[in-house]
C-alpha cells in the first residue's frame, strides 16, 4: 500500500464494480438532454458527410453529361475528317477532284467553326491588330513597314469562352 493515509487503491477488478454501480444509477434529466443533443449532433455530422458526398457524385456526374454533350457536337466533325481523307488519294490526278476535296475540307473548317460558336467561344481577332498581353504572346518579331507592336502574323490562333481567355493567340509582332 502507500505511506500516504486515507489513500485507497482501487484494484482493477474493483474498478470495473464501481462503474458498473455509478451506471446502475439512473440517468438524471441533465444527462438525457446530453445524450439527445449528442445523439442529434452524430446525426447531423453523418447527415453532412452523406451530403458532401452525394453533392461530389452529383457534380461528376454533371461534369461527365457536359463532357458527353460537347463531345457529341464534335463527333460529326471528326467524321467528316475521316471521310475527307481517306479520299485524299483519289484526289492527287484530278483538278476537280482536289477542287471538292479542297471543298469538303472548308465544309469541316466552318463545321467545326459553328460548333465552337453555338458554345459560346470566339476566335481572337490578331492580324493586323495592335499586340495586347491579355489576349496576345509574342513568339516573335519581324522588321517591318508598320507600327512596332503591329501584329504581323498569327502562329497559332486565340480563343475567348463567356468573355475569358481560354487559349492567348500566338503571333509575331513588327519590331
Amino acid at each position: 500500500m502507500s505511506d500516504e493515509p486515507n489513500q485507497q487503491l482501487i484494484k482493477p477488478d474493483e474498478q470495473a464494480v464501481a462503474s458498473e454501480a455509478v451506471s446502475a444509477e439512473p440517468p438524471t434529466d441533465l444527462e438525457k438532454q446530453c445524450a439527445e443533443y449528442k445523439l442529434g449532433w452524430q446525426r447531423a455530422v453523418a447527415d453532412y458527410q452523406n451530403l458532401q458526398k452525394e453533392t461530389a457524385a452529383r457534380r461528376a456526374e454533371w461534369a461527365q453529361m457536359s463532357e458527353q454533350q460537347i463531345l457529341e457536337d464534335f463527333i460529326p466533325v471528326y467524321d467528316n475528317f475521316k471521310k475527307a481523307f481517306a479520299h485524299h488519294h483519289d484526289v492527287t490526278s484530278d483538278m476537280r477532284q482536289l477542287r471538292n476535296w479542297i471543298d469538303g475540307i472548308s465544309h469541316i473548317m466552318k463545321q467545326f467553326g459553328e460548333v465552337l460558336k453555338a458554345h459560346n467561344v470566339q476566335e481572337i481577332k490578331a492580324l493586323g491588330e495592335k499586340f495586347d498581353p491579355k489576349f496576345h504572346e509574342t513568339v516573335g518579331e519581324e522588321k517591318a513597314e508598320k507600327e512596332a507592336g503591329l501584329i504581323l502574323r498569327e502562329v497559332d490562333g486565340g480563343y475567348i469562352m463567356g468573355g475569358r481567355v481560354i487559349k492567348v493567340a500566338k503571333v509575331i509582332i513588327a519590331k
